[in-house]
Protein backbone atom coordinates (compact mmCIF):
# COMPACT_ATOMS: atom_id res chain seq x y z
CA UNK A 1 0.00 0.00 0.00
CA UNK A 2 1.36 3.19 -0.95
CA UNK A 3 2.31 5.80 1.91
CA UNK A 4 -0.35 8.57 2.16
CA UNK A 5 1.22 12.18 2.27
CA UNK A 6 0.38 13.84 5.99
CA UNK A 7 0.99 17.12 4.50
CA UNK A 8 -2.54 17.27 2.22
CA UNK A 9 -4.25 15.90 4.95
CA UNK A 10 -3.42 18.09 7.40
CA UNK A 11 -4.30 21.41 4.74
CA UNK A 12 -7.62 19.55 4.07
CA UNK A 13 -8.59 19.56 7.64
CA UNK A 14 -8.04 23.17 8.48
CA UNK A 15 -9.50 23.86 5.59
CA UNK A 16 -12.90 22.07 7.09
CA UNK A 17 -12.65 23.80 10.33
CA UNK A 18 -12.37 27.30 8.77
CA UNK A 19 -15.44 26.59 7.01
CA UNK A 20 -17.29 25.44 10.34
CA UNK A 21 -16.28 28.46 12.44
CA UNK A 22 -17.10 31.12 9.42
CA UNK A 23 -20.83 29.26 9.40
CA UNK A 24 -21.43 29.55 12.92
CA UNK A 25 -20.10 33.65 13.24
CA UNK A 26 -22.60 33.95 10.47
CA UNK A 27 -25.42 33.05 12.06
CA UNK A 28 -25.04 34.38 15.74
CA UNK A 29 -24.83 38.66 15.09
CA UNK A 30 -21.88 40.26 17.30
CA UNK A 31 -23.23 41.43 20.62
CA UNK A 32 -24.33 45.24 20.35
CA UNK A 33 -21.13 47.51 22.42
CA UNK A 34 -22.59 50.23 25.14
CA UNK A 35 -22.33 52.99 23.48
CA UNK A 36 -20.08 55.78 25.45
CA UNK A 37 -22.46 58.61 24.66
CA UNK A 38 -25.93 58.49 25.45
CA UNK A 39 -28.43 59.64 23.16
CA UNK A 40 -31.02 62.06 25.21
CA UNK A 41 -34.10 63.53 23.88
CA UNK A 42 -35.90 66.22 25.02
CA UNK A 43 -36.18 64.84 28.55
CA UNK A 44 -33.77 66.26 31.63
CA UNK A 45 -29.69 66.50 30.55
CA UNK A 46 -28.06 63.51 31.32
CA UNK A 47 -25.63 63.19 34.34
CA UNK A 48 -21.96 62.61 33.25
CA UNK A 49 -20.30 59.66 34.54
CA UNK A 50 -16.94 62.22 35.41
CA UNK A 51 -19.24 64.83 36.85
CA UNK A 52 -20.68 62.35 39.94
CA UNK A 53 -19.59 61.91 42.64
CA UNK A 54 -16.46 59.00 43.25
CA UNK A 55 -18.95 56.73 45.60
CA UNK A 56 -21.28 56.85 43.11
CA UNK A 57 -22.34 54.56 39.84
CA UNK A 58 -23.96 55.99 36.67
CA UNK A 59 -27.26 54.67 35.89
CA UNK A 60 -27.55 51.85 33.58
CA UNK A 61 -28.88 53.45 30.18
CA UNK A 62 -32.74 52.54 29.58
CA UNK A 63 -33.64 51.08 25.59
CA UNK A 64 -36.85 52.31 24.55
CA UNK A 65 -38.84 50.18 22.02
CA UNK A 66 -37.02 52.03 19.21
CA UNK A 67 -33.29 50.91 19.99
CA UNK A 68 -32.85 53.54 21.69
CA UNK A 69 -30.67 54.14 24.77
CA UNK A 70 -31.47 57.33 26.91
CA UNK A 71 -30.21 57.60 30.55
CA UNK A 72 -32.96 57.67 33.15
CA UNK A 73 -34.02 60.85 35.11
CA UNK A 74 -32.15 61.42 37.92
CA UNK A 75 -33.36 63.26 41.19
CA UNK A 76 -31.52 66.74 41.67
CA UNK A 77 -28.88 66.71 44.80
CA UNK A 78 -30.74 68.00 47.62
CA UNK A 79 -29.05 71.11 49.09
CA UNK A 80 -26.05 70.92 51.69
CA UNK A 81 -26.96 71.23 55.08
CA UNK A 82 -25.92 74.45 56.54
CA UNK A 83 -23.19 74.70 59.06
CA UNK A 84 -23.10 75.40 62.59
CA UNK A 85 -23.40 79.12 62.31
CA UNK A 86 -26.11 79.42 59.57
CA UNK A 87 -27.98 76.72 61.95
CA UNK A 88 -27.04 78.96 65.12
CA UNK A 89 -28.57 82.21 63.34
CA UNK A 90 -31.57 80.25 61.88
CA UNK A 91 -32.38 78.61 65.78
CA UNK A 92 -32.24 82.52 67.47
CA UNK A 93 -33.19 84.50 64.58
CA UNK A 94 -35.34 82.45 62.20
CA UNK A 95 -34.60 81.40 58.87
CA UNK A 96 -36.11 78.62 56.27
CA UNK A 97 -34.98 76.04 58.11
CA UNK A 98 -36.44 76.76 61.38
CA UNK A 99 -39.99 75.29 62.49
CA UNK A 100 -42.73 78.14 62.97
CA UNK A 101 -39.75 80.79 61.55
CA UNK A 102 -42.20 82.55 59.28
CA UNK A 103 -44.84 83.07 62.44
CA UNK A 104 -42.80 82.59 65.50
CA UNK A 105 -43.61 82.37 68.95
CA UNK A 106 -42.27 85.82 69.95
CA UNK A 107 -43.53 87.52 67.23
CA UNK A 108 -47.15 86.16 67.67
CA UNK A 109 -46.72 87.87 71.22
CA UNK A 110 -45.66 90.98 70.09
CA UNK A 111 -48.50 92.28 68.15
CA UNK A 112 -47.67 96.06 69.03
CA UNK A 113 -44.53 95.85 67.68
CA UNK A 114 -43.84 99.15 65.93
CA UNK A 115 -44.79 100.82 69.54
CA UNK A 116 -42.23 98.55 71.41
CA UNK A 117 -40.17 99.60 69.15
CA UNK A 118 -40.00 103.19 69.60
CA UNK A 119 -40.34 102.91 73.57
CA UNK A 120 -37.15 100.57 73.13
CA UNK A 121 -35.16 103.06 71.34
CA UNK A 122 -36.40 105.84 74.01
CA UNK A 123 -34.66 103.57 76.67
CA UNK A 124 -31.83 102.77 75.03
CA UNK A 125 -31.08 106.10 74.84
CA UNK A 126 -31.57 106.45 78.47
CA UNK A 127 -29.80 103.93 78.82
CA UNK A 128 -26.34 105.04 76.92
CA UNK A 129 -26.79 108.28 77.76
CA UNK A 130 -26.92 107.83 81.70
CA UNK A 131 -27.39 104.59 83.03
CA UNK A 132 -24.49 102.82 81.34
CA UNK A 133 -21.79 105.31 82.27
CA UNK A 134 -23.17 105.87 85.93
CA UNK A 135 -23.30 101.03 85.99
CA UNK A 136 -19.26 101.31 84.92
CA UNK A 137 -18.36 104.17 87.16
CA UNK A 138 -19.69 101.96 89.70
CA UNK A 139 -17.78 98.89 89.15
CA UNK A 140 -14.45 101.04 88.69
CA UNK A 141 -15.12 103.04 92.00
CA UNK A 142 -16.58 99.78 94.11
CA UNK A 143 -14.34 97.13 94.50
CA UNK A 144 -16.25 93.74 94.06
CA UNK A 145 -16.93 92.74 97.77
CA UNK A 146 -18.35 95.75 98.44
CA UNK A 147 -20.67 95.34 95.33
CA UNK A 148 -22.06 92.07 96.19
CA UNK A 149 -22.40 92.44 99.59
CA UNK A 150 -25.05 95.95 98.02
CA UNK A 151 -26.30 92.77 95.79
CA UNK A 152 -26.67 90.90 98.68
CA UNK A 153 -28.43 93.41 100.89
CA UNK A 154 -30.67 94.02 97.84
CA UNK A 155 -31.79 90.23 97.89
CA UNK A 156 -32.94 90.15 100.85
CA UNK A 157 -35.01 92.92 101.08
CA UNK A 158 -36.79 91.12 98.30
CA UNK A 159 -37.42 88.56 100.16
CA UNK A 160 -40.57 88.95 102.35
CA UNK A 161 -41.53 89.78 98.50
CA UNK A 162 -40.91 86.35 97.21
CA UNK A 163 -42.18 84.57 100.61
CA UNK A 164 -45.55 86.00 99.54
CA UNK A 165 -45.61 85.54 95.96
CA UNK A 166 -44.86 81.33 96.98
CA UNK A 167 -47.49 81.47 99.65
CA UNK A 168 -49.99 82.97 96.86
CA UNK A 169 -48.61 79.96 94.57
CA UNK A 170 -48.75 77.00 96.82
CA UNK A 171 -45.73 76.48 97.37
CA UNK A 172 -45.08 75.89 101.37
CA UNK A 173 -41.55 74.27 101.25
CA UNK A 174 -39.99 77.13 98.72
CA UNK A 175 -41.95 79.83 101.18
CA UNK A 176 -40.22 78.22 104.57
CA UNK A 177 -37.04 78.45 103.15
CA UNK A 178 -37.57 81.65 101.40
CA UNK A 179 -38.65 83.05 105.36
CA UNK A 180 -35.32 81.15 106.75
CA UNK A 181 -33.08 83.01 104.04
CA UNK A 182 -34.54 86.40 105.43
CA UNK A 183 -34.04 85.61 109.29
CA UNK A 184 -30.61 84.32 109.15
CA UNK A 185 -29.18 86.85 106.49
CA UNK A 186 -30.47 89.73 108.59
CA UNK A 187 -29.61 88.36 111.53
CA UNK A 188 -26.59 86.69 110.70
CA UNK A 189 -25.93 88.93 107.91
CA UNK A 190 -25.74 92.15 108.91
CA UNK A 191 -29.32 93.29 107.36
CA UNK A 192 -28.18 91.05 104.61
CA UNK A 193 -24.77 92.23 103.39
CA UNK A 194 -23.54 88.84 103.82
CA UNK A 195 -25.29 85.71 102.90
CA UNK A 196 -24.74 83.30 105.30
CA UNK A 197 -27.75 81.38 104.31
CA UNK A 198 -26.50 79.88 100.69
CA UNK A 199 -22.63 79.76 102.33
CA UNK A 200 -22.85 78.07 105.45
CA UNK A 201 -26.47 76.39 105.65
CA UNK A 202 -26.92 75.94 101.85
CA UNK A 203 -30.53 77.53 101.48
CA UNK A 204 -31.80 78.03 97.86
CA UNK A 205 -32.71 81.36 96.56
CA UNK A 206 -36.49 81.06 95.09
CA UNK A 207 -37.21 84.31 93.32
CA UNK A 208 -41.15 85.39 92.59
CA UNK A 209 -43.40 87.78 91.74
CA UNK A 210 -46.55 88.57 91.34
CA UNK A 211 -46.44 87.99 87.49
CA UNK A 212 -45.32 84.70 87.92
CA UNK A 213 -47.81 83.93 90.43
CA UNK A 214 -50.83 85.41 88.09
CA UNK A 215 -49.24 82.59 85.64
CA UNK A 216 -49.59 80.06 88.04
CA UNK A 217 -52.97 80.85 88.48
CA UNK A 218 -53.81 80.50 84.55
CA UNK A 219 -52.24 83.64 82.90
CA UNK A 220 -49.49 81.40 81.54
CA UNK A 221 -49.53 83.35 78.00
CA UNK A 222 -49.34 87.37 77.35
CA UNK A 223 -48.26 90.24 74.76
CA UNK A 224 -45.18 91.86 75.00
CA UNK A 225 -45.18 94.91 75.82
CA UNK A 226 -41.81 97.33 76.76
CA UNK A 227 -42.96 100.44 78.91
CA UNK A 228 -40.64 103.64 79.25
CA UNK A 229 -38.16 103.43 81.80
CA UNK A 230 -39.19 99.88 82.98
CA UNK A 231 -37.91 98.32 80.07
CA UNK A 232 -38.85 94.48 79.06
CA UNK A 233 -42.73 93.51 80.66
CA UNK A 234 -45.90 91.22 79.40
CA UNK A 235 -49.12 92.63 80.29
CA UNK A 236 -49.26 89.91 82.48
CA UNK A 237 -46.10 91.01 84.43
CA UNK A 238 -46.96 94.79 83.78
CA UNK A 239 -50.22 94.07 85.83
CA UNK A 240 -48.22 91.71 88.39
CA UNK A 241 -45.69 95.06 89.32
CA UNK A 242 -48.43 97.08 90.72
CA UNK A 243 -48.99 93.62 93.03
CA UNK A 244 -45.39 93.60 93.89
CA UNK A 245 -45.26 97.10 94.35
CA UNK A 246 -47.56 96.76 96.99
CA UNK A 247 -45.83 94.42 99.07
CA UNK A 248 -42.04 95.71 98.42
CA UNK A 249 -40.67 96.81 101.71
CA UNK A 250 -38.73 99.43 100.59
CA UNK A 251 -42.26 101.04 99.59
CA UNK A 252 -42.93 101.44 103.40
CA UNK A 253 -39.59 103.47 104.18
CA UNK A 254 -41.13 106.95 105.25
CA UNK A 255 -38.41 109.17 104.29
CA UNK A 256 -38.48 110.21 100.63
CA UNK A 257 -34.89 110.69 100.56
CA UNK A 258 -33.80 107.53 101.94
CA UNK A 259 -36.39 105.66 99.77
CA UNK A 260 -35.30 107.26 96.42
CA UNK A 261 -31.37 106.57 96.99
CA UNK A 262 -32.17 102.94 98.04
CA UNK A 263 -34.15 102.69 94.37
CA UNK A 264 -31.76 104.69 92.63
CA UNK A 265 -28.97 102.58 94.10
CA UNK A 266 -30.88 99.49 93.53
CA UNK A 267 -31.23 100.25 89.67
CA UNK A 268 -27.40 101.32 89.53
CA UNK A 269 -26.53 97.33 91.04
CA UNK A 270 -28.83 96.13 88.53
CA UNK A 271 -27.60 97.55 85.57
CA UNK A 272 -24.05 97.14 86.19
CA UNK A 273 -25.00 93.58 86.55
CA UNK A 274 -25.97 93.39 82.72
CA UNK A 275 -22.54 94.84 81.67
CA UNK A 276 -21.30 91.78 80.43
CA UNK A 277 -24.51 92.04 77.29
CA UNK A 278 -23.70 94.82 76.25
CA UNK A 279 -21.20 93.34 73.61
CA UNK A 280 -24.02 91.12 73.00
CA UNK A 281 -26.57 93.47 72.33
CA UNK A 282 -24.34 96.01 70.55
CA UNK A 283 -23.37 93.93 67.53
CA UNK A 284 -26.79 92.20 67.28
CA UNK A 285 -28.18 92.30 64.16
CA UNK A 286 -31.91 93.51 65.83
CA UNK A 287 -30.64 94.66 69.62
CA UNK A 288 -34.94 95.00 69.53
CA UNK A 289 -35.27 91.39 68.59
CA UNK A 290 -32.52 89.86 71.12
CA UNK A 291 -34.08 91.94 74.02
CA UNK A 292 -37.42 90.76 73.30
CA UNK A 293 -36.70 86.97 72.76
CA UNK A 294 -34.61 86.84 75.56
CA UNK A 295 -36.90 88.57 78.85
CA UNK A 296 -39.45 86.25 76.69
CA UNK A 297 -37.54 83.07 76.99
CA UNK A 298 -36.14 83.80 80.53
CA UNK A 299 -39.85 84.78 81.82
CA UNK A 300 -41.37 80.91 80.37
CA UNK A 301 -38.28 79.12 81.74
CA UNK A 302 -39.13 80.82 85.15
CA UNK A 303 -43.25 80.58 84.85
CA UNK A 304 -42.54 76.40 83.67
CA UNK A 305 -40.09 76.06 86.96
CA UNK A 306 -42.45 77.42 89.13
CA UNK A 307 -45.29 74.86 87.37
CA UNK A 308 -43.02 72.05 87.75
CA UNK A 309 -42.95 72.01 91.64
CA UNK A 310 -39.33 70.84 91.35
CA UNK A 311 -37.33 73.95 91.74
CA UNK A 312 -34.27 73.81 93.58
CA UNK A 313 -33.89 77.46 93.25
CA UNK A 314 -32.48 80.41 91.07
CA UNK A 315 -28.96 78.81 91.61
CA UNK A 316 -29.92 75.99 88.86
CA UNK A 317 -30.94 78.71 86.18
CA UNK A 318 -28.36 78.82 83.20
CA UNK A 319 -26.33 82.32 83.90
CA UNK A 320 -27.99 84.23 81.12
CA UNK A 321 -31.18 83.61 83.10
CA UNK A 322 -30.27 84.55 86.30
CA UNK A 323 -31.93 87.61 87.69
CA UNK A 324 -28.35 88.78 88.04
CA UNK A 325 -24.81 87.89 87.08
CA UNK A 326 -22.68 85.89 88.36
CA UNK A 327 -20.11 87.18 90.51
CA UNK A 328 -16.49 87.81 89.24
CA UNK A 329 -14.33 85.10 89.65
CA UNK A 330 -10.52 85.58 90.56
CA UNK A 331 -8.73 84.08 87.82
CA UNK A 332 -6.49 81.15 88.44
CA UNK A 333 -2.44 81.39 88.98
CA UNK A 334 -1.20 80.94 85.60
CA UNK A 335 0.97 77.21 86.17
CA UNK A 336 5.18 77.49 86.13
CA UNK A 337 5.99 76.27 83.77
CA UNK A 338 8.68 73.27 84.15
Amino acid sequence: MAAIDPLPRLLTGLALAGALLASGCASTPPPAETPTAVVVTDAAPALAAEDMAPTEQAPAPVVTADGIATAPLVAPAADPAPDGADADFDAIYGGAGTPGSDASAAAMHDPWEPMNRRVHAFNNAIDRTFMRPVARAYTKVLPQPVRTGVSNLFDNLAAPLAFGNLVLQGRPREAVETLGRFVVNTIGGIGGLFDPATKALKMHRHGADFGRTLARWGWRESRYLELPFLGPRTVRDAVGAVGDISMAPMTYVEHDRTRLSLEALWLVDVRSGLLSLDDLRDTAPDEYVLTRDAWLARRRYLVEADRSERDEGNEALPAYLLEGMPEDKPEAPAQPKP
